[in-house]
């Protein structure tokens, strides 16, 4: 059996760790080492307790470290604060996933503005936030492990999701684009689309699957992705029910002829979509033959 991989000395901060994935996480992390940097909603309960404070006072009664900080990443403002907490409390920041999230569903037609900026608010303004201060962090210590989250919706579309599956969609475009900037500085970024029941899905999901897609069943895929010995970089994951696996964007070999005419491509629209093969993404960049 091999060896653990641990995080012992590591810094993570985790967006909407307050429950669900985001609560595997970092349950996960501080299990093996880490010391955690909560960040969630400030919501009290009656004891006056917010869902991140919660989560660090389970941690530090387990013998972890981990500190909470109580804001919406679509604050102004949150992002550097979240980063600020970690380096006042353990002075450096090693990992970022970017987990939070909420949904407000509805038809595209029905889709108000409010519902647009509140999505798009959390999902990409509120990673970019956090990510654009983390990132000098990162780079000035030459190492970073960076997880950004998108969906099955972002990735392949659903009904009544148009806010959320456009904020998802852009997540990849981002994490690959910081792949690719942050190699030179030690920074891998990744994607990863996790299936979970939790407080935002499990009403979309049946109830007999709630247990079968626990956040705990994704939680390894997005820690391996935090881990040091983690080459991977640029790359889509799904985690779901304990399956795991790589997504792929690709394209078909196509259909050449440097003169084609609107009704050449009606003609060869079948060979355009031919996906028996495939060309992995960079190599599909190469200049064209003359």
């Amino acid at each position: 059996m091999p060896d653990q991989l641990r995080f012992d000395d590591r810094v993570a901060i985790i967006t909407g760790a307050g429950g669900g994935l985001g609560r595997a996480y970092a349950r996960l992390l501080a299990a093996r080492g880490a010391r955690i940097v909560a960040n969630d909603i400030e919501v009290r309960d009656e004891a006056g307790c917010t869902p991140a404070g919660r989560l660090c006072a389970e941690i530090t009664e387990a013998g972890g470290a981990a500190v909470a900080v109580d804001a919406s990443v679509a604050d102004a403002g949150a992002g550097e604060a979240v980063v600020r907490t970690a380096l006042d409390a353990f002075g450096r920041a090693d990992i970022l996933i970017n987990n939070a999230g909420i949904l407000r569903d509805r038809s595209f037609a029905k889709l108000s503005e409010e519902e647009l900026a509140a999505v798009h608010g959390v999902h990409l303004y509120g990673t970019l936030a956090v990510t654009k201060a983390a990132w000098p962090v990162l780079r000035a210590g030459g190492y970073g492990r960076v997880v950004l989250t998108t969906s099955v919706a972002g990735l392949f579309g659903n009904a009544g999701q148009a806010n959320y599956a456009s904020a998802k969609s852009a997540m990849v475009g981002l994490g690959r684009t910081l792949a690719i900037e942050g190699a030179r500085s030690g920074i891998n970024v990744n994607i990863v689309s996790p299936g979970a029941a939790t407080a935002m899905t499990a009403k979309l999901l049946p109830e007999h699957l709630h247990t079968a897609m626990a956040p705990e069943k994704v939680a390894p895929m997005v820690a391996y992705l935090c881990h040091e010995t983690c080459s991977a970089t640029g790359e889509i994951f799904f985690a779901s029910a304990g399956r795991y696996a790589r997504n792929l964007i690709v394209e078909t070999p196509g259909y050449r002829n440097p003169e084609a005419t609107v009704e050449d491509i009606a003609t060869h629209l079948g060979t355009i979509m031919d996906a028996s093969t495939w060309i992995l993404p960079g190599d599909s960049m190469q200049l064209p033959e003359v």
